[in-house]
């Protein structure tokens, strides 16, 4: 696979996953799990592709757009860092940890997005003194997207068309110290994750329902699906109850 066919398919990807254009669509496509899937076909290399997409995914599990800000941006992570790990062979946690900048610097790139969406908020405001509807539809949907496209697309196209290489000869240039620190940093993220989301979920009336989960894979060493299953099926229950429940009390 050639770097130009990367660069097209990781720009289109990093553009429809954070478009918004079809909430379950974009988040799918831009979650790095799913990327790595992607990227994994490209490059004939599913399982590691998986898991080095799993193992960034987990850096941003329990990330939360509070009031619609984006405080990192998982799927330019994973649009660059993937692609650039499938390329030269770098560990999954030295991956993972060059997929931090990026993550981070994806937050820049949405408020330069935020910031140009402006333009057409005041485009439209004239519009709507003109009673002009469809001006008013193209400002809200059409200019922006057009706006949005090149200003996720482009720099994604760039890095991925030169990255590999770049990637490549930074690794390859890099002290052993060096990658032996991003192993190690690689390895200790996933966990903050993992503690971000305990944050999340840490209520007391929750917390009995993580540790069951936690046991019943610890001791009972059952797989993934199987507790998916407990998990859907506990759900319900509980939400049958609760109906049950509203409707004794006339609710």
């Amino acid at each position: 696979m050639n770097n130009l066919t990367i660069a097209i398919i990781s720009g289109l990807l990093y553009f429809i996953g954070t478009q918004r254009v079809g909430y379950g669509l974009s988040t799918a496509t831009g979650s790095p799990i799913v990327s790595g899937f992607i990227f994994g076909l490209l490059y004939n290399d599913v399982e590691t592709g998986l898991i080095i997409g799993a193992s960034i995914q987990l850096l941003y599990l329990g990330v939360v757009f509070t009031g619609g800000n984006v405080p990192n941006d998982q799927s330019l992570a994973a649009c660059i860092a993937i692609p650039a790990a499938l390329a030269t062979g770098i560990s999954v946690d030295v991956a993972v940890a060059l997929s931090i900048p990026f993550g981070l610097l994806g937050a820049f790139v949405d408020q330069i997005r935020r910031t140009t969406n402006l333009i057409w908020l005041h485009k439209a405001d004239e519009y709507a003194a003109k009673c002009d509807i469809k001006g008013i539809e193209r400002c809200a949907l059409v200019y922006p997207t057009i706006t949005a496209f090149f200003i996720r697309f482009i720099p994604v196209f760039l890095v991925n068309l030169v990255g590999p290489e770049a990637a490549k000869f930074l690794v390859d240039n890099l002290p052993a110290w060096v990658t032996t620190g991003l192993g190690v940093a690689g390895g200790v993220l996933p966990a903050i994750g993992f503690a971000i989301i305990l944050l999340q979920i840490g209520r007391k009336e929750i917390l009995p329902f993580y540790f069951i989960g936690y046991f019943l894979v610890k001791y009972l060493n059952l797989g993934t699906m199987a507790i998916a299953v407990f998990g859907v099926c506990i759900a319900l229950l509980i939400y049958y109850k609760s109906t049950m429940e509203h409707r004794k009390d006339g609710v």
